[in-house]
């Protein structure tokens, strides 16, 4: 895949991406797979980072990141530091919790950090987007799926560029980019009239399911092809539901004999 150089510049972060990050809990996770799918649009997880202090020192440096639109190698330059005085960086001998077997294990290294940067980056910018989207529905009603700038693309993903379907179609609910690790796959919200250039409107595809059994908690899933196991979601729809249940917990608290009233005024 064609990379992109560390000094690379994302450009501007979109403030609804910021907003999606920092309503984001934590939960610990041992393995990548202890956190799936739409959890990680409510909760800020690293894999093997499982001291709180340790994961907020990694999320502050990411809210940092896509606040101000930083470069690879300026959120490495600020966030490696950090990590090397913690311990928590090359490879260690580590307990897993679940099983309590030791095991050598890769703690933080620069690819283990490009791979959180690049994650974070483009899941908030994903979700900002899709926000984005639900506002200006009316005037462009439509995705268009474009290829990234990889110089190899995975074979489905190939097939779907220039897949032109509404905003609220629901193959975007498993097939909004990124969709697996190191995917580059984008979206581009469109008019009516471009969509029309394009051809029309796509015929939706069939989605090939196939079954993926989660090794650490022995569950048995069935997930789309060409998708990576766990990234079938869409993550501003994981935002809404996230952000509904906090509000929704703050009017309980705050009106716990009339929620539904005081949500109405919260919202007006």
């Amino acid at each position: 895949m064609l990379q992109m150089p560390d000094s690379y510049h994302p450009g501007p972060v979109p403030k609804e991406a910021l907003e999606y990050f920092r309503a984001k809990g934590f939960k610990i996770g041992f393995d990548y797979r202890d956190v799936w799918k739409a959890e990680h649009a409510n909760a800020f997880t690293v894999a093997k980072a499982t001291e709180l202090d340790l994961l907020e020192d990694i999320r502050t440096a990411v809210d940092q990141a896509i606040e101000s639109g930083e470069t690879f190698a300026q959120f490495r330059k600020n966030l490696e530091p950090i990590l090397k005085k913690r311990g928590w960086w090359g490879i260690q001998d580590v307990v897993d919790p679940k099983t309590g077997a030791t095991i050598e294990a890769q703690l933080g290294s620069p690819r283990r950090l490009k791979t959180i940067y690049r994650a974070n980056m483009r899941t908030a910018r994903a979700a900002g987007q899709w926000d984005r989207a639900q506002r200006t529905k009316k005037y462009r009603p439509y995705f268009l799926y474009s290829l990234g700038p990889s110089r190899v693309h995975r074979d489905l993903h190939l097939s779907w560029s220039g897949l032109v379907l509404p905003v609220d179609h629901e193959f975007w609910d498993s097939h909004f980019p990124p969709n697996g690790w190191g995917c580059k796959c984008r979206i581009r919200q469109i008019s009516k009239q471009e969509a029309q250039r394009l051809g029309g409107v796509s015929q939706a595809p069939v989605i090939q399911m196939q079954e993926w059994k989660n090794k650490r908690t022995g569950q048995t899933v069935f997930i789309a092809q060409g998708i990576d196991p766990g990234w079938d979601y869409n993550p501003g729809k994981g935002r809404d539901k996230n952000l509904n249940s906090l509000l929704d917990d703050k009017f309980k608290v705050a009106h716990p004999d009339d929620a539904n009233a005081a949500k109405k005024v919260w919202q007006e």
